[in-house]
């Protein structure tokens, strides 16, 4: 019996698969002269994606200054900029201890989110297991009816997930890879799943910088939701190439045609499908404590 059987019922099996986009994350201005932080480009990128059949949007809205904020203001016009040009799109957004370090805070910034008007209010709020007062946190979002996105970064945030058991209000559960080495990166997404069954939620699987196509690749074949983006990466699958926007990360995870480049002889591919290593930045487990 595969992992995918064991994780979910026969009936989510058969629902058809999400791809959600990823368009900026915690990257900061600089890294790519495509990455999307102002609302104004989170809008056009989420307009290009949607129209590619992206269904789900999880964004790092950012302040003036270009820092992360969660603050309702910045949320509330990110939140609207975007449902402007992909009304159909689900929006998510995190709810970070490492933008606000205090769980009381961070329930009150929800309850904040739920008053505002209904196309500037996120659909969806992504929180880590790994991180302290998660519970609480949602059971704040859960009372003011906003959908709950779980972050399970490590087997044992699974098995503090098992145990705790599914808050009410949990739309899914994100499996992420944190390990960016692509020939092991699969072997971690096995061993997140196999903690994580039996699991009463959808599940999300993807990997970040090196592991993020090979991962990618493996939940399309499992039949797991999964997602790209340039938070998860920076490159097309040949880890050669970097992308020119979120719409061709898009289309490379479709299987659609993308505007072949010139032949660089001095770049090379990474080994095998997607073997090498990309090196860009630090993982998304620095964030972790």
């Amino acid at each position: 019996m595969s992992v995918w059987t064991d994780a979910v019922d026969t009936q989510r099996a058969q629902e058809a698969v999400v791809l959600q986009c990823c368009p900026n994350g915690t990257r900061p201005d600089g890294v790519s002269p495509a990455l999307p932080n102002s609302p104004e480009a989170l809008a056009r990128d989420a307009g290009a994606v949607a129209a590619l059949g992206v269904r789900s949007l999880h964004v790092h809205p950012r302040d003036r200054n270009g820092r992360e904020s969660l603050e309702t203001t910045v949320i509330g016009t990110t939140v609207a900029t975007i449902r402007a040009a992909a009304p159909h799109i689900e929006i998510g957004v995190p709810l970070a201890r490492w933008v606000e370090p205090n769980a009381f805070r961070r329930t009150e910034l929800a309850q904040e989110w739920a008053h505002l008007p209904r196309h500037a209010r996120p659909d969806v709020v992504a929180i880590n297991v790994h991180e302290r007062g998660w519970e609480t946190v949602c059971e704040a979002v859960a009372s003011v009816g906003l959908g709950i996105e779980l972050g399970v970064w490590t087997t044992g945030d699974a098995v503090q997930l098992r145990l705790a058991g599914v808050p009410p209000n949990t739309v899914r559960v994100t499996a992420e890879v944190t390990v960016t080495d692509p020939d092991t990166a699969v072997a971690e997404a096995v061993r997140l799943l196999r903690a994580l069954s039996p699991m009463s939620a959808p599940i999300l699987l993807h990997g970040e910088e090196g592991g993020a196509w090979p991962v990618l690749d493996y939940a399309r074949r499992q039949g797991f939701d999964t997602r790209i983006g340039f938070e998860d990466t920076l490159t097309g699958p040949d880890g050669v190439w970097s992308a020119t926007g979120n719409e061709e990360l898009v289309r490379y995870a479709l299987g659609q045609a993308v505007s072949p480049r010139f032949e660089d002889p001095a770049r090379r591919p990474r080994r095998g499908l997607l073997g090498g290593r990309l090196g860009f930045g630090r993982s998304r487990a620095s964030h972790r404590g």
